[in-house]
């Protein structure tokens, strides 16, 4: 087999001549599929461009990775945290020197832009390496005064094998939120990579096996509806992570559920972003209000992350106000290439996924109640139908009630609604069966931190459309998701597991 080493400058060749075919790990070596059956992978940016390919993987190739990661198990949970921590702190340092590769390759990979999503997820990747690095001793019990004839402790002890099943949409970042705190806890893991986004997290578990016992990180490429289902089934695999959408969460649920495996997961989100009055008290206020509501509607992710605040609840005394003012900042948005310099917002992952925006969109734009503010439809003509691209869309005038409000659309999608009493609008955000996010804004500490309390979601952000940082638990409430991530608490309660024993001694 060829050297197919993503070196740097790959990524520019692969973005206008297909690469190198991109193999599997299993057992600390590169491997094809048992089938010998390959993948295209697509290129966002250019419809019907292909980067590489990737082996279309099997049950057998599943059996195959839970058996190295199972043979690597008792070695790796056996070695001193230390050496657990030290392994972890070096892969950190070597993504920070190829961060440059790996932003390029996420933006090729995904279509998000590299200027304002690839270089800061890596960043964001290389950040919850040293994180769970640096408390990989905390996994640790406690001892039980139990009287003088009686040593009563408990162990904190890894779960086995974890299957990480990931989304396409943030490939390396969800990596980030699984694999450090999974292998800082002792664990050894199975990577799935999300079928239309692989290439990122293949070159994670080169970077990985480079510093890590053979099997103790592997990686599958193929259908999720296959070896996904496969690895969720699998009795060798201790706990499935999953990050995807509500819909196929709910299997993965079912099928771990079964056999009573441990199981998380992280799904979507219809995420309110609730303004009060007095956000727009001063000019800088306003400012930045409007930051702040830009960066929580994740359009220069294209609205493709489970976080996006795309219900916006403005108070009627300010909405016309703060509606003109965020219309004009998103339609200043460059929608372009990924790879270019330029590009605030790249591309829609796929085809698929660019028809249901669309098909949302016309729901949107036949609705006599809503008005369209901003976009409404995808690009006709230009550079822009080269690719899978949407515009920044705003509907005005929305109900809390419509499809439009009540849907995760999964696109460059923010319906206004007015609102005028407090209860009322705590009534409309929590009005949904998702819970994962949810943003407040007001300088009134009391409408501010009651509103943040009453609003049922796991991840509240409170006057920023950001602020999220490694040692803070994420994850959501109803059907956003089980489970919390990305901190020392997620760690604990996600990837290890209690044993209590009792001794009696000898008086």
């Amino acid at each position: 087999m060829p050297d197919t080493t993503l070196l740097p400058g790959a990524v520019d060749t692969f973005a206008t001549t297909p690469g190198p075919d991109q193999p599997m790990w299993i057992g600390g070596e590169k491997v094809e599929s048992a089938t010998g059956e390959w993948r295209e992978v697509s290129n966002p940016a250019h419809r019907g461009s292909v980067i590489c390919r990737v082996p279309a993987a099997g049950v057998e190739d599943v059996d195959r990775a839970v058996a190295a990661a199972r043979a690597a198990f008792p070695a790796w949970r056996a070695r001193h945290f230390t050496e657990r921590a030290r392994a972890l702190a070096l892969i950190a340092d070597e993504i920070e020197a190829r961060a440059e590769d790996f932003a390029r390759l996420t933006a090729l990979d995904t279509g998000n832009a590299l200027r304002t999503q690839a270089r800061p997820e890596v960043t964001t990747l290389v950040a919850l390496f040293r994180y769970f690095s640096g408390i990989a001793g905390e996994v640790k019990g406690t001892t039980l005064p139990a009287g003088d004839n009686q040593l009563q402790y408990t162990r904190l002890e890894p779960l086995g094998v974890v299957a990480c099943i990931l989304p396409w949409n943030s490939p390396l970042m969800i990596a980030g939120f699984k694999v450090p705190a999974a292998l800082a806890a002792g664990n050894t893991v199975i990577l799935k990579a999300a079928d239309d986004a692989p290439l990122t997290i293949l070159l994670l578990a080169e970077v990985c096996n480079r510093h890590l016992p053979a099997g103790v990180v592997n990686a599958l490429t193929g259908r999720g509806s296959l070896i996904g289902s496969a690895l969720a089934m699998h009795r060798g695999v201790d706990k499935v992570s999953f990050t995807g959408s509500t819909e196929v969460g709910r299997g993965v649920g079912r099928q771990a559920g079964e056999r009573l495996a441990h199981v998380s997961l992280e799904l979507g989100g219809k995420n309110p972003s609730i303004v009060f009055p007095d956000a727009t008290a001063t000019p800088q206020d306003t400012d930045e209000l409007i930051d702040g509501l830009l960066l929580a509607s994740r359009f220069t992710r294209q609205g493709q992350s489970c976080t996006a605040g795309s219900r916006l609840f403005l108070h009627e005394d300010i909405y016309d106000e703060v509606l003109d003012r965020l219309v004009g900042r998103l339609g200043a948005l460059t929608v372009g290439d990924p790879l270019d310099e330029a590009s605030d917002m790249g591309a829609i992952i796929n085809g698929k996924q660019h028809a249901s925006i669309d098909e949302y969109l016309a729901d949107g734009r036949a609705n006599s109640a809503m008005t369209v503010a901003l976009g409404g439809s995808a690009p006709t003509e230009g550079a822009l139908t080269e690719g899978f691209y949407h515009l920044p869309t705003v509907f005005a005038g929305a109900r809390n009630d419509f499809r439009l409000a009540q849907e995760e659309i999964f696109g460059p999608v923010l319906v206004a609604i007015p609102w005028r009493e407090v209860d009322d609008v705590v009534a409309m955000a929590n009005d949904s069966h998702y819970g994962l996010a949810a943003f407040v804004w007001s300088h009134n500490l009391d409408a501010a931190l009651g509103t943040a309390h009453r609003v049922e979601a796991g991840w509240v952000q409170v006057n920023q459309g950001g602020g999220q940082v490694v040692g803070q638990s994420y994850g959501g409430y109803k059907q956003s998701g089980i489970g919390r991530e990305v901190s020392l608490e997620g760690m604990l309660a996600g990837f290890t597991q209690t044993k209590q024993i009792n001794v009696r001694l000898r008086g």
